[in-house]
């Protein structure tokens, strides 16, 4: 498997855990060591037991909607990865970038980051010149 296959694979990895609400499968794909975590709305969330923490109060949450990925991009250089996508939360659509690490010939997930993106569903209106008044 190529070095960005095994990079989506990893990132497959993390929205499965999400979508099955599953936080031992969600401690698999984390990192041991230097990881930072973003949620929307959040402050930044520094170690792998204050993180895990708080994707087990997610994860548990009855009323969380699936996170879903789409449009991924793989982002390589080295032993370090990054994947930009974005998430559908219910009707929310986020980007979300998470960073891996080459860790033992396995991807571990060291960053993630997501925030809302604003979609625009319409064009926004052409402006119209104001009707011309006749002087006669």
């Amino acid at each position: 498997m190529s070095d960005e296959a095994s990079l989506l694979a990893a990132n497959a990895a993390y929205y499965r855990a999400f979508v099955a609400a599953d936080p031992d499968g969600m401690a698999a794909i984390w990192g041991d060591e230097e990881i930072c975590c973003i949620h929307p709305g959040w402050p930044p969330i520094f170690g792998r037991e204050q993180v895990l923490a708080s994707f087990r109060e997610i994860l548990r949450n009855p009323m969380q909607d699936p996170v879903l990925r789409r449009s991924e991009r793989a982002l390589l250089c080295g032993s370090e990865g990054r994947i930009v996508c974005i998430e559908m939360v219910g009707q929310a659509a986020l980007v979300a970038t998470n960073s891996f690490r080459l860790v033992d010939g396995a991807w571990r997930l060291v960053h993630h980051q997501a925030s809302p993106l604003m979609v625009q569903s319409e064009p926004p209106p052409t402006p119209q010149a104001p009707p011309t008044r006749s002087l006669h």
